[in-house]
Formats: C-alpha cells, structure tokens, sequence
C-alpha cells in the first residue's frame, strides 16, 4: 500500500526542504511538490511538521542473557517501543559466551529476533580468540552481513577481551572490510576498585560510579585507540560518557585517525546524583555501565556532538525490572547492569539539543540517523529522505509537549529513567519499511514485520 506524506518539511543530513514524500511497498519512490495522493493508500497530513529520516539506535540489548537474568524487552516488545518513539532500525549485539563459536551465537540471536517489529542488524562480539574466531568473522563478513564487531574491555572473568585477543580481532577486521567497536573501560581496574569498595563495607549502588571513574574509562579509550592507530583500523567507541575519553577521540581525529564516537541519551541529560537517592531500589535503576557522570561531563558531549567528535546518539538498551535489580541489594557488583531509552531517545536529543539551539534540525538528523547509516555502510538505503531509499519516516511535531513516564511508555522495563521529563518535539506518525507503525498514539507494531538488514563490507584488505 501506498503512503503519501504531504505537505511537510522534509530534514536530512544536508539540507531542509519542503516538499510530499511518496512511498510505495517498502521505498520511497518520490520526493517532491505537489505529489498526487495513491489510490487506496493512505495520507499523512505533515503541515507544519517536520519529514525526517527513522532513527538508527546504534546501540541496544533485546532478550539479552545477563548477570544470571534476562533482560525484560524481547526483540518485539523493544523495538515497538522504538517506532512508538521514531526510531526504525536497532542495531543490537550478539555476544557469544567465553568459547561459545560466533556463528552458534549468531543464529541463535537471529532466531530470537524473527519477532522484532522494526528493521534489526547485529554487531558480534569477539569475546575470546582462536582460529575458529578468525573463520567465523569471515563467514559474518562475506554470508550474513555483518561488518561491525564488538571487543568489551570491561567484565573480568566474562566477557572481557583481553590485549591479545583485541589486537587479533581488530586486524582481522581491517581485513575484511569490517569496523571495530569498543565498549572503553579498563575491566581490571574496575575489578579491583569494587573488591575495594566491598571490603570497605560500600555495598549499595552508590558504589557503582566509585568504581567505574572516568579515568578508567579514558584509559581503555586511549589504549583501543593506540591499537586501532598502530594497526591502521578504524575504531569506534560506544556509550562516550565523560571528558577524558571524548579528549582521547578528539586528540586521535586531529591526527586523522579515523576514530568515532557514540554518546547515550541519557548520558547527555542525567547526571551521578541519582546514585544517592535515599531510595535503594530508585538508585539501582540507574545502575549502567559506564555510570552516569557529574554535570561538566554532560556538557563536554554536547560539545562533542556540535563539534563533531561524537557522531551518533545511542541508548544501550537494556531493561530490567526492580526484582531484578534487587538482585544486587546487598551487592552492587550484582545489579543486572543497563537501563531503557529506546522510545524517548529521539524525543531527548530534540529537546535537549535542537530546543536548547545545541543542534539544528539536520545535526539532529546526522547523529540521529545519518551518521549511523554512513558508518555502519547502510547508506542510502537508511539514514536519507529520498527516492530509493527505505521508506523509514518520522514525522514529527515540533511543537507538541509529551511528559516521560514508565505509565505511558511501551517497554518493559517497569522504570524510566527519564521519569517525569517533559520534552517538547515528539513523533506524530512512524513509517517502517512503508508500514504505518505508529499515528498519533496509536502504535500499530506487528510481530515479525522487522527486517534483518545485511550490512556490506568497507574495502577490504585481504580475501582470507
């Protein structure tokens, strides 16, 4: 069925333009004045409303296995929840256990998300190292799209990837045309200050950032850098959360290593007082990794999303409930790490940035959407309003309020860390591959309806 949205302000990247954008089964097929409305299809009044690109979230975690639980969004209720709020794709981790071969992990989390309801690719994380590592990152590269592994550098006795096995990894990648992604904090120091902290008898969650500082988090950014400079690889730093690591990126780009960085949305307008609420269950919500930080960190990532050395907003969704948390009641190591954001991203980054004059409407574009789709090599087939393009929209209206709450929201999660914020820009309607998702409060999510998007190889060095 045809969908024609009229009379709107179409925002990409580059430019602002008025113009109806025509879609027709799962593409956009016309960008233009005065476009004919399709027999039967449906029409989307956007007057005084702005056209933009669905948003990427470059960074989710959907029915993932975790610190003994499960998180409570599955790949559908997730990502409903992410069209309710704008968003159109999630690219989302498969993260094989110590020894577990990429490719067992790999189908079963493409098995888990054949229910998704909006558009899903996967990063895989190399958690560990052998030959058959090697292979399966080529069978990821050249049969299922893959172009982007993961390397935690946090999570001893886990997940953690060790100097070798990041070295190893970040080579083979450079080999086959693949990007390096890093979750930047150094997991022995981290180790050692909570073994710390609980000898001191500090067991709640306002122990967590004690134990995640900023500067354990700048040292794990400089040193995957320094192995992405000396072996010429490109890197990209996920969930950017203080000064010292956005100085780490800044410093490499100047030299021209090709470095980027992602900043969270709650990152961007929470800050570490939450930790202290008297409240123990209220401050273990907020328990992610890495923490939520002092006020000037927040405002040295605007300055990085303006200035250009932070290129896409993310969320790191990953939902728990309060009985879940309280797993770590006694123990704050225990907490199941992770919040939401996957709905309220969009609407965050709006209100904070473009209505605080931050961002213009086509930077909110570019580290909504755009610069994500560059990155990750889907563009244009995401990321840009135009013809040929997939038909993933989000109309949006600039001027109407929506308070955040976990009563109204459409995740799981049972808590929202954004709780009683009141933003003002909101997504009217939701497009996904040519489907009306979301209209006016109305989410219209269908199980299954979410594609798994191939994403090609860079130039490659080697066929091997």
């Amino acid at each position: 069925m045809a969908v024609l949205i009229r009379g709107g302000t179409v925002v990409n990247a580059d430019r602002a333009f008025c113009a109806d954008v025509l879609c027709s089964g799962d593409k956009i097929v016309a960008v233009g004045e005065n476009l004919e409305a399709p027999a039967g299809g449906t029409v989307i009044d956007a007057g005084g409303q702005y056209v933009m690109p669905g948003g990427i979230d470059t960074h989710t975690h959907m029915q993932l296995p975790f610190m003994g639980t499960v998180t409570a969004d599955d790949f559908y209720t997730g990502t409903a929840a992410a069209l309710a709020g704008g968003t159109t794709t999630i690219m989302d981790f498969v993260i094989p256990d110590p020894k577990q071969p990429l490719m067992e992990a790999f189908h079963t989390w493409r098995g888990w998300a054949k229910k998704a309801a909006a558009d899903y690719t996967f990063h895989v994380a190399v958690t560990w190292w052998d030959e058959s590592v090697h292979a399966d990152m080529g069978t990821l590269v050249r049969e299922h799209g893959v172009n982007s592994f993961k390397h935690f550098m946090a999570y001893k006795n886990a997940i953690m990837a060790d100097d070798e096995t990041l070295v190893k990894s970040f080579r083979r990648a450079l080999e086959l045309g693949a990007i390096p992604t890093v979750h930047a904090e150094n997991g022995e120091l981290v180790y050692q200050l909570q073994r710390e902290l609980l000898a001191k008898g500090i067991r709640g969650p306002e122990a967590h950032p004690l134990s995640r500082p900023p500067a354990v988090e700048a040292e794990a950014a400089n040193r995957a850098i320094a192995i992405a400079g000396v072996l010429g690889t490109p890197v990209y730093i996920v969930h950017v959360s203080c000064a010292e690591s956005l100085e780490a990126i800044a410093r490499a780009r100047a030299h021209g290593q090709r470095v980027y960085g992602e900043a969270l949305a709650g990152h961007l307008v929470i800050d570490d007082s939450v930790y202290n609420n008297p409240d123990p269950a209220y401050a273990r919500a907020f328990v992610m990794s890495p923490p939520f930080r002092s006020s000037h960190h927040q405002t040295a990532l605007w300055q990085g999303l303006q200035g250009g050395n932070l290129h896409t907003t993310a969320t790191d969704h990953c939902t728990f409930c309060a009985e879940q948390k309280a797993a770590g009641a006694d123990d704050f190591t225990r907490i199941p790490n992770g919040c939401g954001g996957v709905e309220e991203r969009m609407a965050v980054v709006w209100d904070a940035g473009v209505n605080t004059g931050r961002l213009t409407p086509s930077e909110f574009v570019k580290v909504t959407s755009a610069n994500a789709a560059q990155i990750f090599n889907i563009y244009p087939r995401k990321g840009v309003i135009q013809a040929g393009a997939d038909a993933d929209i989000v109309v949006w209206d600039p001027e109407a309020t929506r308070t955040l709450s976990s009563a109204t929201q459409h995740s799981k999660g049972g808590f929202n860390v954004f709780e009683g914020r009141t933003v003002r820009g909101v997504p009217t309607h939701t497009v996904a591959a040519g489907r009306v998702a979301y209209a006016n409060g109305d989410l219209r999510a269908e199980e299954g309806a979410g594609r798994y998007v191939e994403r090609p190889a860079f130039t490659a060095t080697s066929a091997t």
